[in-house]
């Protein structure tokens, strides 16, 4: 049966199908002119970039535009990272090595980043990373990339103890035609918030203080655009809502269009409030580590003269999945769909590939491998993620073998 996954959470078509009366109810309704939940709007398009959120003026980026800007938020982190460790600074003033971690999307195959960082910890070899990037479930998994092998614990259990109800309600069909999605996700917010806590976010900032940068990304559905959210930043500003606005991020990043509900984002303008309507963040991309046209704007090898190596986790297989498709709707759109992502989520690690290249910079890749082959029954199964979760650990326990290219790019001999 074919499947639907957007970068995050997978919701299978079997889960969400609906009898072919109820997709006639949809569109009768539809054309009957019903209305579906309100907001207010949008800021217009020519002030979008002007908009801020908490009066942070450093809280996110729009990195096809907004090079300069991402340029001098990393800047400043060198500034903050030379000031708090005086002492690791190498002759001439060289600093130390640096690691930089991205983790994809993949919706429960999350289990596999969770389980390969765990394991990497009880290997004794998992570094301090200077920078760590999250789309979607690999959102979810940042924060506690990010603080170290001290969450370790609480990585294990989101990805190994949840269930389907842990994570979304799945709404009737009529409560769907007049809503936003076709699940509610307040048991997945649930889990976010108890573990984003003030403890958290005390940490992510002190972190932020030294130097490291946590990036998280999503959509803007108005604009049709990709965003990076500066969640150091946001945690050091000491504003009230900086907790509610990161869980909020993290929920964004991980929600399905159309599967989960948007997250809509409070911004102002120039004394005037808007809403912004923010989606699962693999609508433009699985994974990501920083703009290649930073590469372009300054030299990086000389403007960042250390040693340098890029960690990227995808929660997915770079095998295709085989799979017999129906022939109905439903199943051939949602096959259609996840073999868009599929190759989406190939071309980020080849892109990212290119980039590291260019740059200077160290690649490893770590992937699900064809040798693990227990079966998908349903989303969020726990056995299911239990196996991905050990298969993961066991190999980076015992060291994993990081791919130093995409497999596309290896020709054996």
């Amino acid at each position: 049966m074919g499947h639907s996954r957007a970068g995050g959470f997978q919701l299978r078509l079997g889960q969400l199908r609906w009898p072919m009366r109820a997709a006639s109810l949809l569109l009768i309704l539809v054309a009957a002119g019903c209305s579906g939940p309100t907001r207010s709007p949008p800021e217009p398009h020519a002030l979008v970039e002007q908009a801020t959120v908490l009066g942070i003026p450093n809280v996110r980026f729009f990195p096809d535009t907004q090079t300069d800007e991402l340029i001098q938020e990393a800047l400043r982190a060198l500034d903050r990272e030379r000031t708090a460790h005086p002492s690791e600074m190498k002759p001439g003033g060289r600093l130390p090595p640096a690691y930089f971690l991205g983790v994809s999307g993949g919706s429960d195959n999350g289990a596999f980043g969770a389980g390969l960082l765990v394991g990497w910890s009880d290997a004794g070899t998992r570094p301090e990373f200077k920078l760590v990037t999250g789309i979607s479930t690999g959102a979810l998994i940042a924060p506690f990339a990010f603080l170290g092998s001290k969450y370790d614990p609480q990585l294990r259990a989101v990805y190994t103890d949840v269930k389907p109800a842990d994570i979304y309600e799945q709404r009737s069909i009529l409560n769907a035609v007049f809503n936003d999605a076709f699940a509610d996700t307040s048991p997945l917010y649930g889990i976010i918030s108890r573990y984003v806590n003030d403890d958290m976010l005390a940490a992510i900032a002190q972190a932020y203080g030294e130097g490291r940068l946590l990036l998280i990304g999503t959509t803007n559905l108005d604009e049709g655009r990709p965003v990076i959210w500066n969640i150091g930043a946001i945690a050091a500003s000491g504003k009230p809502g900086a907790i509610d606005l990161i869980r909020k991020i993290l929920l964004a990043s991980a929600s399905i269009p159309g599967g989960f509900p948007p997250v809509l984002i409070d911004v102002e303008v120039g004394g005037q409030r808007y809403q912004e309507m923010h989606v699962d963040g693999g609508a433009t991309a699985q994974m990501f580590l920083y703009p290649p046209s930073i590469g372009l704007r300054i030299d990086l090898k000389k403007e960042y003269a250390r040693e340098r190596h890029a960690y990227l986790i995808r929660n997915a297989r770079l095998d295709p999945e085989w799979a017999s498709v129906d022939r109905q709707l439903l199943p051939i759109a949602g096959r259609a769909i996840s073999t868009m992502i599929y190759y989406s989520g190939y071309n980020d690690a080849l892109r990212i590939y290119a980039t590291s290249r260019r740059d200077g910079v160290d690649y490893n890749l770590a992937y699900i491998g064809a040798d693990f082959t227990v079966e998908h029954k349903v989303s969020f199964d726990q056995p299911y993620m239990r196996a991905l979760f050990d298969y993961a650990y066991q190999k980076a326990r015992a060291g994993y073998p990081w791919s130093k290219a995409p497999p596309i790019l290896l020709i054996s001999d």
